[in-house]
């Protein structure tokens, strides 16, 4: 962590838990800072709050807002509750994973383009399976259907 990391979070400390917010209010600006809830960032606010890093991770845990890996540009969210997985969640996944490269375990590209996530329910059954690439809903998804949105985000990104 350097200087500047350092002076970030001291303007977040002072504008939320030294203000009397939450941890939560904390960990909510740490993420936007810095893109991801950094493990030396929160060691350094539970010190300077006198509160336990495990109450912090205790919320990061909890609450799925919070990500303690960065996140690629793109977020693509497929549903797996019950009817999506019913109605092929399951190759969706496989399908991205595949198509974006992605190693075992990981959820984001190496070029830190992508991130493909899992969520228990969006609350859209009638539209069955869903993804949701970024902020866009996408219906009645498939495999193929995927690989053409992936395909069109790639090409889109070359001319970035």
């Amino acid at each position: 962590m350097d200087a500047g990391d350092k002076e970030r979070l001291a303007a977040i400390y002072q504008q939320t838990i030294g203000a009397g917010e939450s941890i939560i209010a904390a960990l909510q600006r740490l993420q936007s800072e810095f893109g991801y809830i950094r493990e030396d960032c929160v060691d350094w606010l539970a010190r300077r709050a006198g509160i336990p890093a495990a109450k912090f991770y205790g919320v990061v845990t909890f609450y799925t807002q919070f990500h303690l890996a960065p996140r690629g540009k793109h977020i693509i969210t497929v549903c797996s509750g019950t009817v999506c997985h019913v109605k092929g969640a399951a190759r969706i996944v496989d399908r991205l994973r595949r198509d974006l490269q992605l190693a075992d375990g990981s959820r984001t590209t190496r070029d830190m383009r992508f991130t493909v996530e899992q969520v228990n329910c969006v609350g859209a059954c009638s539209i069955a399976p869903v993804v949701i690439v970024d902020e866009q809903v996408l219906a009645k998804q498939h495999p193929e259907a995927m690989a053409r949105v992936v395909k069109q985000y790639q090409k889109a990104g070359q001319n970035e």
